[in-house]
């Protein structure tokens, strides 16, 4: 958390602690683009970890990014009008070559464990509407 904090600046008065608090560090580069690093510590997360790529990201950082399908399942259980938003972008720019039947194996439980199952059928209704 402190290395990134070398290199990108924080979104937020008092950024680590919210980080720690919330698992989520909120950054900014320095072209102004806002950057989500997560704190994973469930069996989810490490999977995400798991399957992550390196993304080089200049002048001279590389940042290990999540797969789309990971993106899709995290976004779909925040759930935010944000989010929906950036799950339909995905849809549509992915379209064809997103792991459907993963994304519902590791959004399920997740639905559960917030007892909102409603998750899984708003996130089917935009890929009926948005996936071209």
């Amino acid at each position: 958390m402190n290395e990134l904090l070398k290199h990108f600046a924080g979104r937020i008065p008092d950024g680590g602690a919210f980080a720690v608090a919330r698992r989520a560090l909120l950054l900014r580069s320095r072209n102004g683009v806002g950057l989500d690093v997560a704190l994973g510590a469930l069996p989810f997360e490490e999977r995400v970890v798991q399957r992550s790529s390196l993304f080089a990201y200049p002048p001279d950082v590389s940042l290990r990014t999540c797969s789309a399908e990971d993106l899709v399942v995290m976004k779909s259980f925040a759930g935010r009008g944000q989010d929906w938003v950036d799950v339909e972008r995905i849809i549509v720019r992915q379209t064809g070559r997103l792991d459907w039947n993963y994304i519902r194996a590791q959004l399920r439980p997740l639905a559960e464990l917030k007892e909102a199952p409603e998750i899984l059928t708003e996130l089917e209704r935009r890929r009926r509407e948005f996936e071209q």
